[in-house]
């Protein structure tokens, strides 16, 4: 599975991952482009964002860029979806992550209407949930 690992292992993880395979097909479409979200621990440093002080690791976003796993490539790094997924994991739930893409900080592209993109991915979703 694609999905982080929580230890001890859930004894209904085969189900878990079936649902969320189930999840992954119901949402997939040509609209969306399938990735790895990488979870920093902050917003600033921990994403590569130098304000005052020079992060530990000015490279950090390059790594992450040319990380891959099973075909997998980091398409979004952002601060929340670990979190998600390891409570949903905890409580046996089913989750993903849709994430609006709003800016590209590798070639330093952001979108014209930030407010389109995320109303966008809201309807996607809400008609996605319900069919």
């Amino acid at each position: 599975s694609q999905f982080i690992k929580i230890y001890p292992e859930n004894p209904n993880q085969k189900e878990i991952d079936k649902y969320a395979e189930k999840l992954i097909e119901q949402f997939a479409s040509d609209k969306m482009h399938q990735g790895m979200t990488v979870t920093a621990g902050g917003f600033y440093g921990a994403q590569g964002r130098v304000i005052r002080l020079a992060v530990q690791d000015s490279e950090l976003n390059s790594k992450i860029d040319s990380f891959n796993y099973k075909n997998l490539r980091p398409t979004n790094l952002e601060m929340e979806t670990a979190a998600i997924y390891g409570l949903s994991k905890l409580l046996s739930h089913h989750s993903l992550s849709l994430n609006a893409i709003i800016a590209n900080r590798a070639n330093g592209t952001f979108s014209s209407d930030p407010y389109a993109v995320v109303e966008n991915l809201i309807q996607y979703t809400l008609e996605k949930i319900t069919q």
